[in-house]
């Protein structure tokens, strides 16, 4: 499956509350997400639109490794 090209920061931050993170501070256009599903973890989103390419794959490599599922499942689970 093909990473959405033209995501925006919020709408990421909704897709990423369905699998348990929630919104934990802000920091200018900045903002923290955290899960503690599988031990505590953090993500940085920036509130931008669209996200950028290269931002929006590193912060889903890093959740599909938190999680323990590769990159397409991980696009399955948020976007269908």
């Amino acid at each position: 499956m093909r990473v959405p090209r033209d995501l925006s920061g919020p709408e990421l931050i909704r897709r990423l509350e369905r699998l348990g993170y929630t919104v934990t501070r802000q920091s200018g256009s900045h903002v923290r997400l955290t899960t503690k599903q599988g031990g505590e973890h953090h993500v940085t989103v920036p509130n931008h639109d669209p996200l950028r390419l290269g931002t929006l794959s590193a912060i889903l490599a890093a959740v599909a490794v938190h999680h323990g599922i590769d990159r397409d499942g991980l696009l399955k689970r948020l976007f269908d």
